[in-house]
């Protein structure tokens, strides 16, 4: 039995009812989404096969390429401030906050050259997802057994003050004026992308890195804040609909 006529009855019909339903309309551009991560991932996972045999994070080039891509599709607009903070010969920490499935691409417009990134596991078994993600030298923890997550991340910050690391916080604005899953809001927009200066961890020992993240933490909230705020007809400012994530 031929699958493609109903697949692409399927389709059809829901474009119309995204015309006339904001719900609808939202639920089909998020399905697209996830389809259009699972084909490009598929893609660039041969790509990076053939060009570097494995996993490596010099994949991520490839990668960052392909996802770049995907805000033409959905006419979003990444304005990054601050970028010369982030091209630096030494080691370094880059920190950013989370909001939604969209913070893909808004990561790969900054991304460094060679920068190993930190997941949660689950995403490993995601298929081509989970793949392209492991071909790209992504480090994964297990968040559901909370005491190696701890583990890891103690460790990282134990030889980020150690080896003096720096930390780069790096800002992104709300994406509430045009992504809203409460009132299924899914339209084009502008990302405001901050990038920090760099947090010395100089002088620290071990039992400095709680007061360290919490001044990370105020200082991505402050600026959270600031470049979410929108001007309205009446000259006041609006500020974001959702906080950063914690």
């Amino acid at each position: 039995m031929e699958l493609w006529p109903w697949l692409t009855a399927a389709l059809l019909g829901l474009l119309l009812a995204a015309q006339r339903s904001r719900a609808a309309r939202f639920y089909a551009l998020l399905g697209f989404y996830c389809a259009l991560c699972l084909c490009v991932s598929t893609v660039a996972s041969v790509v990076c096969l053939l060009r570097h045999g494995g996993r490596t994070v010099d994949n991520m080039s490839i990668i960052s390429w392909f996802v770049r891509s995907f805000k033409y599709v959905y006419g979003l607009r990444f304005v990054v401030s601050g970028r010369p903070k982030l091209e630096v010969d030494s080691p370094c920490v880059i920190i950013s906050n989370h909001q939604s499935i969209l913070d893909m691409m808004g990561l790969m417009e900054i991304l460094p050259k060679r920068c190993v990134q930190i997941a949660k596991r689950e995403l490993l078994f995601l298929g081509p997802v989970g793949l392209i993600m492991y071909l790209g030298g992504v480090f994964f923890i297990n968040r559901q057994r909370s005491s190696t997550a701890v583990t890891v991340m103690a460790d990282l910050g134990e030889r980020m003050v150690k080896e003096n690391v720096p930390i780069i916080p790096v800002v992104y604005s709300s994406f509430s004026s045009f992504y809203n899953l409460r009132t299924k809001l899914f339209i084009s927009g502008t990302v405001k992308v901050q990038v920090l200066d760099a947090v010395p961890t100089r002088g620290l020992t071990v039992a400095d890195v709680p007061k360290l993240m919490d001044t990370c933490h105020q200082a991505m909230r402050s600026t959270f804040l600031e470049i979410s705020a929108r001007p309205q007809e009446n000259g006041a400012i609006q500020g974001p609909q959702v906080h950063p994530a914690q």
